[in-house]
């Protein structure tokens, strides 16, 4: 659970009573130190009680959807709920706080370590932020701030433990803070109307050009009404475009289960039955001593994307049944190619332990099928307990908490450590298909040099081409700086259509105050190492009165330009947190490409080859042609390749203006072409610049595959002059569109792109 005020009231006296009952006389004195340190509630062993079902899915009918038609600057403002306090929700509690000052690891002088850590640390090549800006601030007196967010085309949606803010991408404010009580107030009947608690999330839906807008609501904890409640904008402007409200109960089956830590992922492979589901997963608990296990939905997209009425498809499993596991995190598809048809949704997980200290070496992998005609064929891992399809093997690990408390990062200026969150796999969880390979992108943050931190950013690669998860990582690495003594922890990862890789994060330690950075790698890096280095988004201006920090944070690649990343965290000032919001790219972005041919006298006519998504599809006659690469200011290219596919680069030109020629030959047929613009510099940034391109002759309607329907429309165009909207049709591009197109089209029927 994710909100906290700074009371420390509501739950003392039973928590005091469990701990009495089930801990040993060291708990005991744990639990009387409880008013002196802030946040660090006292809990017993966590019990485990009222197993759930597990096996077949649950059915569930969601309420809704209602129609929010109002812009949302005119809706009528709902105050928030009241705060309570309560300590973060984990798989086993642990109990105390961390030690006032920070371990040290060090045995010689710590300017000695410094200066040679200096000199053996790489110069950082990682560009800095393109621009920062102010999000919200801490309005409710409460902590963390959930600090969540994601971007669009036009918009920057962030959503923190209360309130929905929309800027544009300037950082210009264009709607609230609006509270979730305002925008679900719609949802009459449920908890939704008046008890929205927090732990939101944010979903740009790419490929709908909508927005996905939660928060979990309940009366209170424990207690018997839990819910999850969801907005799925009716267009692609979050303001005023009008939103479709949906609730879903938690567990219905178990009425008093608490939904918390809830996590959404976009997931679209099609097939049949189509796998396209907003999937949510959640951790069950009914008393904040008591864990129940995990909770998987896979919520009907097509259907709230239309306001249709939805059901959910829904497992439970219980404690017994994850074991040492919690907080599983569903992959969602951003950047690259789609997902092969029918491809099953894919879900990681990680271990909690009992105690401090386990050095862990797996990550529990999943396959989520969904069937919503027939929800019975739904699937969610192995057999009725739901077992993981794989244990993907990694580097050996230890979670970032001890047998006492997970509030270990230290801060400049105070004695307050803040929590690591180190015991769950981070959101968001990447699925990425570059020319076939499909990955899955994850992080965590772990415990070097147990127990005395600091604690580190672990990062992953996972092959899972063809369906299958892997033995073990592609690559990893536990991400300290070469070992430079700052604690990193809350990481989020991202990765952009050039395969380049970066993760923002929280660092602290006694001489920083909590600051906001990210660090990186190229696609074509050595493995295993984020070789860009470090950069710094927002400098920390003070320390947090609080433990609690964040929660999550957010990385997310720019749907406008498949190369930007947007980074949403959380600082302090004044012992309060604020968020800020970041973007910073590698290299320049170009702005749009095409590929150009001459038809002869009826002129020149170019085909879009998009930078980011599905590939467009060049259906003319080669093996000459000529692409066209735009961007937003005068740019510099040392050099120009083709690096995927068959072809010549002759020449190109533009050099010192915003658009480059590039002129190619040999180029052959029923291939994707990738075409790389080495070191472009725009005065501020450098970096390659590819540009993808398929090469299907005859496929004249863009499909990627040659068939009858384009024979039929070469024929329907014969004798028509060339134009704008058929040139297509004309494929040898020789000016008129005749019987000879008409044979190529023929003789190519059967001819489709590769994957």
């Amino acid at each position: 659970m994710k909100k906290k005020s700074v009371s420390k009231s509501a739950f003392f006296n039973p928590r005091a009573l469990i701990g009495f009952g089930l801990c040993v006389i060291g708990v005991f004195l744990a639990l009387l130190g409880f008013g002196t340190f802030s946040k660090a509630a006292a809990q017993s062993n966590g019990s485990v009680q009222n197993q759930p079902r597990s096996g077949p899915p649950d059915i569930v009918q969601m309420v809704g959807p209602v129609r929010q038609n109002q812009d949302l600057r005119n809706l009528p403002y709902i105050p928030p709920k009241q705060e309570f306090e309560e300590r973060r929700l984990m798989r086993y509690p642990h109990v105390g706080t961390g030690k006032a000052n920070a371990p040290s690891a060090y045995v010689t002088s710590p300017y000695v370590q410094q200066l040679l850590k200096n000199i053996w640390r790489p110069a950082p090549t990682m560009p800095g932020p393109i621009l920062t800006f102010e999000g919200q601030g801490n309005t409710c007196g409460c902590q963390p701030s959930d600090s969540e967010g994601d971007v669009g085309p036009n918009h920057y949606v962030e959503a923190v433990n209360e309130s929905i803010k929309i800027f544009d991408k300037n950082g210009n404010t264009l709607s609230g803070p609006t509270s979730y009580n305002s925008f679900f107030s719609g949802l009459t009947g449920t908890p939704c109307v008046n008890a929205n608690d927090g732990d939101p999330y944010v979903v740009y839906d790419q490929a709908a050009d909508r927005w996905l807008i939660s928060d979990f609501a309940f009366p209170s904890f424990p207690g018997s009404s839990f819910w999850q409640c969801i907005g799925v904008s009716q267009t692609s402007d979050p303001v005023s475009g009008g939103w479709f409200l949906y609730a879903l109960q938690v567990d219905p089956a178990h009425p008093t289960y608490l939904g918390d830590y809830p996590k959404f992922a976009l997931w679209n492979s099609g097939g049949s039955p189509a796998q396209n589901a907003y999937f949510l997963t959640m951790n069950l608990f009914s008393s904040p001593t008591t864990f129940n296990g995990v909770r998987a939905y896979a919520l009907d997209r097509a259907s709230m994307l239309a306001g249709g009425p939805t059901n959910a498809i829904g497992f439970t499993l219980s404690a017994t049944d994850v074991g040492a596991s919690y907080s599983f995190v569903a992959a969602s598809f951003r950047t690259g190619n789609p997902p092969p048809a029918g491809r099953n949704e894919m879900v990681l997980a990680i271990d909690s332990p009992a105690t401090g200290g386990v050095t862990l070496t797996q990550i529990h992998a999943r396959f989520f099928h969904v069937d919503f005609p027939n929800p019975a064929n739904s699937v969610f891992g192995v057999g009725a307990t739901h077992l993981p399809n794989a244990e993907i093997t990694v580097n050996g690990f230890v979670d970032a908490f001890t047998n006492t408390t997970s509030d270990l990062v230290p801060q400049q200026g105070t004695s307050t450590k803040l929590d690591t969150l180190g015991d769950k796999i981070m959101t968001p969880v990447v699925y990425q298909n570059r020319g076939g390979t499909e990955s899955l992108w994850a992080d965590q943050t772990v415990m070097e040099n147990y127990p005395n931190g600091p604690t580190a950013v672990r990062w992953y690669q996972f092959d899972v081409t063809g369906g299958n998860f892997p033995a073990t990582a592609v690559q990893q690495q536990s991400w300290d700086n070469t070992s430079d003594g700052l604690w990193r922890w809350m990481p989020s990862i991202a990765v952009d259509q050039n395969g380049n890789t970066a993760i923002g994060y929280s660092t602290s330690s006694t001489t920083i105050f909590p600051s906001i950075r990210y660090a990186g790698r190229l696609a074509g890096d050595p493995p295993g190492n984020l070789a860009q280095g470090e950069a710094v988004m927002f400098p920390g201006v003070g320390f947090h009165s609080g433990v609690r920090w964040g929660d999550y944070t957010r990385t997310e690649i720019d749907s406008a330009d498949g190369l930007s990343f947007w980074h949403i965290n959380q600082y302090a000032q004044s012992g309060v947190w604020h968020t800020r919001i970041g973007k910073f790219r590698f290299g320049p972005a170009a702005q749009s490409a095409f590929s150009r041919k001459v038809h002869g006298g009826a002129g020149t006519f170019d085909i879009p080859l998009p930078l980011f998504g599905n590939v467009g599809v060049e259906c003319r006659s080669g093996p000459t042609y000529q692409m066209i690469v735009n961007f937003a200011s005068a740019v510099t290219v040392s050099s120009v390749s083709v690096t995927s596919g068959t072809g010549n680069v002759d020449s190109f030109s533009g050099n010192g203006t915003s658009t480059i020629t590039i002129n190619l030959s040999g180029v052959t047929d029923v291939q994707r072409l990738t075409v790389t613009l080495h070191n472009v510099n725009d005065g501020t940034t450098t970096g390659d610049v590819p540009v993808s391109m398929g090469v299907l002759v005859a496929d004249v309607n863009g499909n990627a595959a040659v068939n009858a329907s384009d024979v039929a429309l070469t024929k329907s165009q014969v004798g028509q002059t060339v134009s704008g909207s058929n040139f297509r049709e004309d494929v040898n591009a020789n000016g008129t569109i005749s019987a000879t197109d008409v044979a190529q089209a023929k003789a190519d029927v059967g001819h489709a792109l590769p994957p």
